[in-house]
């Protein structure tokens, strides 16, 4: 049964993420390449997590141009679009990113006691006062699980975790107050008065970066070897939580 999670693309959509002619991609999928189904109108239809699938097994890199129009053909809102002109930093692949936030299905969700959990842990271990699980959509930060701070989004322009994203692993900012990528932020110099910030990514099953599991405290401060690690074994609890719940 195909995942409901799962975003629907046409034969045309699928093309151009894959970046080969229409003809090429409608091929594929009549000989079975591209698992694929057949609506009332009798239109073929395929789902993104199997276009993936064929872009990791053949090496494939979808054009941005072309990621761009497609996402704008199955993305559910334009929150799950690219913006023209973003004023926070982007990685080449942010409207393919987009996507598996969007096809993840968890953005707005109610809150679950396995990340409220993992929110508690990460403020313990560290000795924090907040911590966050943070999704990235392309006008917000989303906050999925939080610990000590009292809003549940924030702009995406003010968020930290943009920054997060683009790292494969621990990004810090140690006093946001002497770093002028962060120091006029409103979360620097207004509420929580965030001095210090630590995050590793969230992971999707393609090791695409949703968001992270980030600490934060109103002190500059350096993590232990023994508060990264336990941190990093937290942010993967987390990922595979996301992973599961977008399974079928």
């Amino acid at each position: 049964m195909p995942n409901s999670k799962d975003s629907v693309l046409t034969t045309r959509a699928t093309a151009e993420l894959l970046g080969v002619a229409v003809s090429t991609a409608q091929l594929w999928i009549e000989n079975g390449a591209i698992p694929s189904w057949k609506t009332p109108g009798g239109h073929r239809r395929v789902r993104l997590s199997a276009v993936r699938r064929l872009m990791e097994e053949r090496g494939l890199v979808a054009p941005v141009a072309a990621v761009a129009v497609s996402a704008a053909a199955v993305a559910s809102s334009d929150e799950f679009l690219p913006v023209s002109t973003a004023a926070y930093p982007v990685a080449h692949d942010e409207a393919q990113r987009l996507l598996a936030l969007d096809a993840a299905r968890i953005v707005d969700t109610p809150a679950e006691s396995v990340f409220d959990r993992l929110t508690w842990l990460a403020s313990q271990v560290t000795e924090s006062p907040m911590a966050l699980i943070s999704l990235l959509t392309s006008k917000r930060q989303w906050f999925k699980s939080r610990v000590g701070v009292a809003v549940t989004e924030t702009p995406r322009d003010w968020a930290f975790c943009s920054h997060a994203i683009l790292q494969d692993g621990l990004f810090v900012v140690e006093d946001a107050a002497r770093d002028p990528r962060f120091q006029d932020n409103p979360l620097v110099i207004g509420e929580p008065h965030i001095r210090f910030y630590a995050a590793f990514p969230l992971l999707d099953a393609h090791k695409v970066p949703l968001g992270t599991l980030c600490v934060l405290d109103r002190e500059p401060r350096r993590l232990r070897d023994r508060e990264i690690r336990s941190l990093r074994e937290l942010a993967a609890i987390a990922s595979e939580e996301i992973q599961r719940r977008a399974r079928p």
